[in-house]
Formats: C-alpha cells, sequence, structure tokens
C-alpha cells in the first residue's frame, strides 16, 4: 500500500479503475483516508490529495498495479464440500486465506511470463475480489502446464479447472477463465497464442445460456477445427464430480466435435444431397413460359411486372390457381389493391371460365354453379390477407410466416409490392428504396426458411423518355420501381409487354428478365386475354404476330383494353 502519512482510513468506496473493467461489484475496494488520497488493494489505482494532480489516469493505474503485491498467505487443504484433494488444491496453488478478518478460497493468478501477479478471492455467499495487477492475468493454471500439446480443456471456473484435472489425474492440461462467462472473450483473446499452441482446444463451460454463448463466442477465435464445445452431463464440471458423473463427464469432453457455426457444413456432409436430383418444378399453363423456367419451384421467389393495367395480376392469379387446383398446393393470397371478395371473383371466374368481375355476368351464373365453384376452389387450403393499401413491413412478414407455416401453404401470392412502401414516411428516415431493399431481404429468408413459393408483383418506374409501356415498350430489370434488392434478391423476374391502342390490344408478349435456376432468358411466348371468359391463355400472338400491323377489315369491335 502506498504511504498515507498521518491520515487514517475512512471508508471503502468504489474504485474506478475496476469499475472500467467490469470489476469491484461490491464497490468497496478504493480504500478513502482523512487527507483526502484514495487508494485501491485490488488494481493499485491511487488517487492523489484534493489540490494536488488530477486523479491517475488509466495507464497510470495500470503502472502501478503492475509492481508487485503482497499476496495473502494460504494454506492448501482438501476441499470436501467441492470433492476436491488437497493434492489438487497443492498442484494448482489453490489455498485457504483470509481477507479482512474472513476465510476465503484463494486463487493464483500468473502472467504470461509466469510471475504471481494476482489473486482471485472468493468468500461466502460467492463474493468474487481481486489482489494484484487484473490487467496481466492470464488463464487460471496455465502456469501449471508446458506451453504445448495434444489437447487442453478451458473451463468457466477454478473449482471446475481443478474438478477436470483430477479427473484426469492433474496429468492433463486443463485451464480457467479466470472471470467467468462474461470476460471470456477477452482472456481467450489474451491467451490465444498458447492455446493455440495445442491440437485442439476444448470448451468445458457451464451449460447455462451465459456459458454457451459465451462458448460459442470464443470458438470462432481459433483456428478452424482446432476448437471444441463439450456438452456437459451436469451444469458445470464440479457438479459433475460431486454427482458421481466423472466418467461421462470425461467421455463429453473426448466426444466433443470441433465447432461449427450455423449454416456452415463440410463439403464431405453433402454427398447424399447432391445423390438427390435437382427438385422439379411444376409445370404452369404457359408452354413458353414453362421452358424457360422449367416450371415454378418451392423456395424461390418470382417477381412478375409490367405497365399498369397491362394484366400482370391477372398473370399471376392464373398461374396461383392453376398450383392449386392441379397440384393441389395451398394458396395463401394477400392482394393489398383490392377487397377479399373481388379477389376471389377472380379466382372463381378462372374455375368458371366467366369474367365475375363484370355485373352482367356474375348475374348470369346460376347460384348452384357459383356455389360448386366456391367449394371446389375455397372450400379448402385457400387463405386471404383482409387487409387493404400498405402496410407495416414486419407486420407483413409476421401475416405471411403464419400462413406459410401456421396454415401450411405452400404457395404465396404478394400483390403488389410497391404499396407496401406506398405509405411510408420519408421525413422519418425511411426511403422507398431503404424499405425495398429491407423487405426482399427477409422475403428471401422467409422463402428459404419455410420452404414456399412466393409470386410477387411489382411497378414499373415511370420512362424518361420514348413510348410507355402501354404502348408496348421493352422492359427492363432496371425499369423495376423501388431498388436493386428486386432483381437481386428474386429468383426470376418475368414481363409482359402490351400495346393496348395497338391492333391487337389483348395479346401480350411474355419476357424473362432474371432466371437464376436455369440461366434462359428472353422472349417466352405469348398470352391472350379472352374477353368472353376474362381468361388469361397462352397464344401465339395472333396470325399477324404481336406488335404487327393487321389489315383494316380484320379489326375487331369490344376488345377490353385493360386486363
Amino acid at each position: 500500500m502506498l504511504p498515507a502519512g498521518e491520515s487514517v482510513f475512512l471508508r471503502h468506496e468504489p474504485c474506478p479503475a475496476c469499475r472500467e473493467r467490469g470489476l469491484d461489484l461490491d464497490g468497496d475496494n478504493l480504500a478513502r483516508y482523512s487527507d483526502g488520497h484514495g487508494y485501491c488493494h485490488a488494481c493499485g489505482h491511487y488517487e492523489k490529495t484534493e489540490g494536488g494532480e488530477a486523479h491517475a489516469s488509466p495507464s497510470r493505474a495500470r503502472r502501478m498495479s503492475a509492481k508487485p503485491f503482497t499476496p495473502l498467505e494460504t494454506s492448501i487443504k482438501a476441499l470436501k464440500v467441492r470433492g476436491l484433494t488437497a493434492e489438487t488444491c497443492a498442484h494448482f496453488g489453490y489455498g485457504i486465506g483470509n481477507h479482512r478478518g474472513k476465510p476465503c478460497h484463494v486463487a493464483p493468478l500468473y502472467d504470461k511470463e509466469g510471475r504471481l501477479c494476482a489473486q482471485h478471492l472468493r468468500l461466502e455467499g460467492k463474493d468474487f475480489k481481486w489482489l494484484g495487477d487484473t490487467e496481466a492475468v492470464g488463464l487460471f493454471g496455465w502456469n501449471v502446464w508446458r506451453n504445448s500439446g495434444r489437447r487442453v480443456v478451458v473451463t468457466e471456473g477454478e473449482i471446475d479447472c481443478m474438478s477436470v484435472s483430477q479427473l484426469q489425474g492433474n496429468k492433463w492440461p486443463v485451464v480457467s477463465l479466470p472471470n467467468g462467462a462474461q470476460s471470456a472473450v477477452k482472456f481467450i483473446r489474451r491467451a490465444l497464442e498458447w492455446l493455440e499452441g495445442f491440437d485442439e482446444v476444448v470448451l468445458a463451460f457451464d451449460m447455462d445460456e451465459p456459458g454457451q454463448a459465451a462458448a460459442r463466442e470464443c470458438a470462432l477465435l481459433f483456428s478452424p477445427g482446432k476448437c471444441k464445445i463439450a456438452r456437459l452431463p451436469d451444469k458445470d464440471a464440479n457438479a459433475c464430480l460431486l454427482a458421481g458423473k466423472g466418467k461421462e463427464l470425461l467421455d463429453s469432453l473426448w466426444g466433443a466435435v470441433p465447432y461449427r457455426p450455423d449454416g456452415i457444413r463440410s463439403g464431405a456432409d453433402l454427398w447424399d444431397d447432391l445423390l438427390k436430383p435437382p427438385q422439379p418444378g411444376y409445370d404452369i399453363p404457359y408452354p413458353g413460359l414453362n421452358a424457360k423456367l422449367r416450371g415454378l419451384r418451392l423456395r424461390e421467389l418470382y417477381l412478375f411486372t409490367a405497365g399498369s393495367g397491362i394484366g400482370k395480376s391477372t398473370l399471376v392469379n392464373e398461374i396461383a390457381y392453376h398450383l392449386k387446383m392441379v397440384h393441389h398446393l395451398p394458396l395463401g393470397v394477400m392482394a393489398l389493391e383490392e377487397s377479399p371478395a373481388r379477389n376471389a371473383r377472380r379466382y372463381l371466374g378462372i374455375h368458371l371460365n366467366k369474367p365475375l368481375h363484370l355485373p352482367e355476368a356474375h348475374a348470369a351464373v346460376p347460384e348452384a354453379d357459383l356455389k360448386s365453384a366456391f367449394e371446389a376452389v375455397m372450400g379448402k387450403d385457400w387463405w386471404i390477407y383482409d387487409h387493404f393499401g400498405s402496410s407495416d413491413i414486419d407486420t407483413l412478414l409476421a401475416k405471411i410466416r403464419y400462413m406459410a407455416v401456421g396454415l401450411g401453404c405452400k404457395v404465396l401470392v404478394l400483390d403488389h409490392i410497391s404499396i407496401v412502401v406506398s405509405g411510408l414516411d420519408e421525413s422519418a428516415g425511411e426511403s422507398e428504396r431503404k424499405v425495398i431493399d429491407k423487405l426482399m431481404t427477409k422475403l428471401r429468408q422467409l422463402v428459404e426458411e419455410t420452404n414456399v413459393m412466393l409470386l410477387a408483383v411489382v411497378h414499373l418506374k415511370r420512362p424518361d423518355k420514348g413510348k410507355s409501356y402501354n404502348e408496348g415498350r421493352q422492359v427492363s430489370l432496371t425499369d423495376m420501381r423501388g431498388s436493386g434488392g428486386l432483381e437481386q434478391m428474386s429468383d426470376a423476374v418475368i414481363s409482359l409487354e402490351r400495346d393496348q391502342q395497338g391492333d391487337d390490344p389483348n395479346a401480350a408478349l411474355v419476357r424473362v428478365l432474371k432466371n437464376r435456376p436455369i440461366g434462359d432468358c428472353g422472349e417466352a411466348g405469348y398470352v391472350r386475354y379472352v374477353p368472353e371468359t376474362g381468361r388469361l391463355l397462352a397464344g401465339d400472338g395472333g396470325e399477324y404476330g404481336f406488335g404487327k400491323e393487321r389489315p383494316e377489315k380484320e379489326k375487331t369491335e369490344g376488345q377490353r383494353e385493360d386486363f
């Protein structure tokens, strides 16, 4: 202790230097004296009297604490309550001492040069205190073993360390963290060079969540394949010793496998997966598009885009209906631009080959036929999200996840992505681009996690110049409204191109803009809207081809320009 002159001790206070390092939890390491100066007996932090220089900086405190300290005297005894023999305690220098009139366990801590630099005191009631230079301490017990070898076990505390060592006859390297799981990464990093000298490192931390979380975090510090995490048969190593589970504990240490973070697999483990053929696609009722995509697959995200009123929603509904009725895939619909009843009429109209959105067509269908179609299409495995307009992203994703996981939907329709973000308050720092990036990333994750197929509609930006998309303008990936996330996170992007004012306004060209699974992009045939049935069917673009001039005498009346 530094000289205090004629001053006398007044009280204990928190030590700021110890608190910076997460120590002095009881707030009594610093001794305050009558002349105003203070001294920490744990780390050596010194504060001058009022009127002198400013308090010692942390660097000065570290220099002071690096000086030799006066360790507590200890005696070696068996710790019967812990099941530890005197021989084991002597092996590690773990003794019994007295701190301020209170008996305590004393664990010696050494620096990398092998010098005693601190003592870790364990008092009654799991009250821990430090003496000496805590900035220099290494792992408990590392001074006992040589600097390399086949294997070293690291536990969370000194008692656990000695428990494992005793079960191994005190012959094989075992060390422990000096301050528990909360500072595990700090001390493992400090001792990393020493630990890397062993062929393998086994982390035998406590089995509670803090212990296992610390083990996973520490394992990432090591060279690949070196670190293993043991699954102990009880809450910690000492509990195993006391419960007579010594053999099971040693088996768990020897049976530990190299730690591999979630999501990383060895190539050698993939053979069984590679024996399985690639997932076949579900065919769709458009031969040209079906040939390009080789059908549609689960765990894939498909975007459909076109100008306003060109027919992208109609195309998606036709495909979704086919997947449900022909392939029997449960369907979940999020039609954010129309009511559930209006959307339901779309699907019933496809089933009945009737444009049920028109009042006269709806009135012409007998109720019995309508009821039969309703039961066939919506009586089972058809769900819809009852919401109109923009939606909070997290709320929408929760609904989608519930449809996939809770209701078992395998095909999901999101119509459309653009309206999801239309109600954003950009003054709150949420730009459309950022929100669409976030939405697409989370949709991509959800599709993978839940093994579903997502058919999503997205709008186009207005072209700067030239003809509009309603005049048959060719669509490219960069025309999609929002962000690059639309292109990057999707598996395939399909566009429709149609001239609403042309000679064949009911014919549209299908184009594949992106095709990650297959790679085949380009024109994918034609579709034709049939006003009499309200259906969008596969077609060849007409006798004269899409966009070609048709003789005046063959033009017909009543062609629908918006489907």
